[in-house]
């Protein structure tokens, strides 16, 4: 019987979503995080999760012959990337495999399987980086860049990520360079002393235009007016468009700003996806594969076949692309989404797009579906990383629209949500995953169901 702070040895004979290996001892399964089949582990039981044993991973002690030299010299020190040793197209069957599985787990199953559809790019697809600032020992220089893997303090200085072009690199050494040189502290998440936070960078795929916003708190106050001149300055493959500076101080890790302000430039770049323009700022939600979207927007809304005269309820719009480019199809669309300045910046888009029949509207789903008085033919849901809310996927079975589309970025969500809906009496008609995030084990999924 495994008992926590066990070591234990043994091959991986299977792996479930998201990226963990199964290792059978004494018959009963151990779930490490990070492994893939084939692999001789050694491990150490952390704890018991829902009647399952979870253990991390100490080494490995051998390798299957199907992995491959990674690209990356950070690859297994860095969090970023958790699979690049596994070759492209076996990344893509176990997504499939692993979503697949967990709705046969909740009883779906019977349904048109379309299979999965790979990103455009492979490396070098991300639109943006959110880059911390830390050391990578205790009390060690500053660096910059991602989480050590498996440590919520430690920070790799990652010039020459894969994910990201080289823009970025260039931008990220030049930031860090110049914060030592002007003895800028980072902060300390622990004590809540210190200055430089994070360093944000979005490009814009279609143009080539760069967003930079670097996060500090507010315990010094300090112009960085010289160093987005310097940023603007660089020989880069795009062209800087805008520099923000923005003071937070919360304790959270992540960023919610308390104010920004523009040091050079714009405020906004544009991104052009299935002929439509989108102007992001700082903080708008955006995909962050611009060319993956288009792959999962364009085969996602091919799946309803008629949109003619027809009304369409896009919950969870973000800025609006799905809703917009419904709209070029449909009779009205309207859009709902909990964040503010989301919201803003989709009316601007569509009224940039010239597209009068989409309407915004700002608040929790949950509360603002039972204001809208137009009955939909059509539903999309595109929830964040936890789905629906219980209560909220009620409400959106009331509606008793004929057709719906989820897109799910986290398929035990959707594992969860379906079969609310099919014993609503909707039929589960089409499946079919994206991948969004080569590298990573993450993975878009899609589902046409009708009534």
């Amino acid at each position: 019987m495994p008992k926590k702070n066990q070591i234990l040895e043994g091959r991986i004979e299977d792996a479930i979503f998201p990226n963990k290996g199964i290792m059978i001892i004494d018959q009963e399964p151990i779930y490490v995080t990070g492994t893939f089949k084939g692999q001789v582990v050694k491990a150490r039981i952390i704890k018991k999760k829902n009647q399952k044993w979870e253990a991390r991973l100490l080494e490995v002690l051998e390798e299957p012959d199907y992995l491959v030299a990674p690209d990356c010299s950070y690859f297994g020190a860095c969090g970023g990337c958790s699979t690049q040793h596994l070759p492209y197209d076996m990344q893509l069957s176990l997504k499939h495999q692993q979503v697949t599985r967990l709705l046969k787990e909740a009883a779906i199953t019977e349904y048109e399987d379309l299979g999965i559809l790979a990103s455009p790019q492979i490396t070098e697809y991300r639109n943006k980086m959110e880059f911390s600032f830390g050391d990578a020992i205790k009390e060690g220089p500053m660096t910059l860049g991602m989480h050590r893997k498996n440590s919520t303090y430690d920070i790799l200085t990652v010039g020459g990520c894969k994910l990201v072009d080289p823009d970025f690199t260039a931008i990220l050494e030049h930031t860090l360079d110049y914060c030592i040189k002007n003895n800028l502290d980072y902060y300390k998440k622990l004590s809540h002393i210190g200055f430089m936070r994070y360093l944000v960078i979005r490009k814009s795929k279609s143009f080539g235009n760069i967003l930079i916003n670097i996060v500090t708190s507010s315990q010094k106050d300090f112009s960085f007016t010289q160093l987005a001149e310097e940023l603007a300055a660089l020989k880069l493959q795009g062209t800087v468009a805008g520099v923000l500076h923005t003071l937070t101080d919360t304790l959270a890790d992540a960023i919610k700003p308390d104010h920004t302000s523009l040091i050079y430039g714009t405020d906004t770049i544009t991104e052009k996806i299935l002929g439509l323009e989108f102007k992001i700022s700082p903080f708008s939600f955006f995909q962050t594969n611009t060319q993956g979207a288009e792959v999962l927007y364009k085969n996602a809304l091919d799946l309803i076949k008629n949109m003619d005269n027809k009304v369409v309820f896009d919950l969870y719009c973000g800025t609006g692309t799905i809703t917009q480019i419904m709209a070029t199809r449909a009779k009205k669309v309207y859009g709902i989404e909990i964040v503010a300045e989301a919201v803003e910046k989709a009316k601007e888009n569509a009224l940039f797009n010239g597209l009068t029949n989409c309407e915004f509207i700002v608040g929790d789903v949950l509360t603002e579906v039972d204001k809208l008085s137009d009955t939909p033919d059509i539903i999309v849901l595109d929830p964040p990383r936890d789905g629906i809310h219980p209560k909220a996927i009620h409400k959106i079975i009331n509606f008793n629209a004929k057709e719906l589309l989820y897109i799910s970025c986290k398929p035990t969500s959707l594992a969860r949500d379906l079969p609310i809906l099919k014993a609503a009496g909707y039929t589960i008609d089409k499946l079919m995953c994206v991948d969004m995030f080569p590298q990573t084990p993450h993975v878009e999924t899609v589902v046409k169901l009708s009534k």
